[in-house]
Parts: structure tokens; C-alpha cells; sequence
């Protein structure tokens, strides 16, 4: 299980305070990575650090702004020079807006934006600079179902999600030959704080079910695997992939 093994190895993970994120960096850490817990909260990062450490696990808490370009530029600069060159970055940030498109708030939509796009790219670039020279890394973005599939009620969701797909692409066009891999897990519907309201309408549940061929929600420790492949010696030559995690939902009508 070697190709498996991240002992050694720093990994970043954004919006990683709570939910799928947390869940991420928590299975890069029991890979053996150690983890640097993002977030805009600090008391939350420091409590998911916390928590980390307490399971035996070597976690570092940097609170940052993922979409400020210049205070992800200057926290990538202090994790590379305090802590340690960053072997692999999840962006994960992400927030989630339900609205009738034609009532869409702007102010939504700019946050959306960026938080889902911006933050992708701000981050990806700041930590890409440092690994290019390097010749070695590992970037994982967060897609989603959504980067495929719409849905009444998400068309931005929908928009930035299918930019981060193609951005992802794009990343991998300009940086394989660099010597990184860089690559996307689309998750499915899954049971988090993001889609709570949604796990609680039974109506939904009960469409979701129906929709998707493994007939439930997913649970988030069950997109560890995808994140530990992607991060590790055992897709070094997997590039500009987006991996769906999603029960089949994408494979099916």
C-alpha cells in the first residue's frame, strides 16, 4: 500500500473547519499527511485542529480569507516558510445559494463567485508558484454533480461548478509538464451542513433516492478514498480528471 502512503507530506486544505472538508483532511492525516486547517473562523480552524491532534494526528490551524488574493498569497508564503513546502492543496472552500434564478440576489452571486471560482484560483496559483519549481505537487479541487447536471433553483451553484471543472483542465493543461498532477473530486449528494436543508425535506430525500442508482445519500468519510488517490504516488499519471463520487447519479437518466 505504499502508493498510498502520505507520511511525509503537508497538505492544505481550504474550508476545512467543518463538513466534507474537515472530513478530508482528517483521511489525508490518518494517510499520514499532516494537515493545514483553513478557514475564515479562527476559533473554529483552532477547534478542528484541536480535535485532529486529540486522534494523534499533526495538524497545523491557518485561518486566511480564500478569497482575498493578497492574504492567500502572504498565508501560503508563512505555511511554506513556518511549517513547510505544501506537497498537496484541496480547495475545498465553498458556499451554496438557493434561489429562483430570476430572483437571484447579485450580492449572492458575487459571493458565489467568489468564494467557488476566485478561491480556486487565487489559492491554486499562490501554491502552484511553489511547487513548479519543485517539479512536484498535488491539487485537488472540489467539483460536483453540478459541474455536469443542473437543478432548478442552484443555475449559479451550477455556473461555478462548471468552472471549476474547466479550470481544473485548464490547470492540468498549464502545469503537468511541470511535473503536478491536478484533478477534481465531483461529489454527489451528500449528507452535510450544506445540504441540510435538503436532507431534511422528505419530499427531496425521497427524489434523491429515487434518482440516484445507489438509492441513498452519501457519506462524506466515503469521499476519503478519491482524496487519498488523487493526493498520492498512485495517480501520478491521472491529470485534468474530475472523479465523481455519486452513487452513479451522472452515469444514468
Amino acid at each position: 500500500m505504499k502508493l498510498f502512503d502520505l507520511t511525509g507530506r503537508l497538505a492544505l486544505v481550504t474550508g476545512s473547519s467543518k463538513g466534507i472538508g474537515l472530513a478530508l483532511a482528517r483521511g489525508l492525516a490518518e494517510a499520514g499527511a499532516a494537515v493545514v486547517i483553513n478557514g475564515r473562523d479562527a476559533a473554529m480552524v483552532e477547534a478542528a485542529c484541536a480535535g485532529l491532534r486529540a486522534e494523534g494526528r499533526t495538524a497545523h490551524a491557518r485561518p486566511f480569507d480564500v478569497t482575498d488574493a493578497d492574504a492567500v498569497r502572504a498565508a501560503v508564503d508563512a505555511i511554506e516558510t513556518g511549517i513547510g513546502p505544501i506537497d498537496i492543496l484541496v480547495n475545498n472552500a465553498g458556499i451554496q445559494h438557493r434561489a429562483p434564478l430570476e430572483d437571484f440576489p447579485l450580492d449572492a452571486w458575487e459571493r458565489l463567485k467568489a468564494t467557488n471560482i476566485d478561491s480556486v484560483f487565487f489559492v491554486g496559483q499562490a501554491v502552484a508558484r511553489r511547487m513548479i519549481p519543485r517539479r512536484r505537487g498535488k491539487i485537488i479541487n472540489i467539483a460536483s454533480v453540478q459541474s455536469e447536471l443542473a437543478r432548478t433553483g442552484i443555475a449559479p451553484y451550477t455556473a461555478t461548478k462548471g468552472a471549476v471543472k474547466m479550470l481544473t483542465k485548464g490547470m492540468a493543461t498549464d502545469w503537468a509538464r511541470h511535473g503536478l498532477q491536478v484533478n477534481a473530486i465531483g461529489p454527489g449528494y451528500f449528507d452535510t451542513e450544506l445540504n441540510r436543508a435538503l436532507v431534511n425535506d422528505p419530499a427531496f430525500s425521497a427524489w434523491l433516492e429515487k434518482r440516484t442508482p445507489a438509492g441513498r445519500w452519501g457519506k462524506m468519510h466515503e469521499l476519503v478514498g478519491a482524496a487519498v488517490f488523487l493526493a498520492s504516488d498512485a495517480s501520478s499519471f491521472v491529470n485534468g480528471h474530475v472523479l465523481y463520487v455519486d452513487g452513479g447519479i451522472t452515469a444514468c437518466l
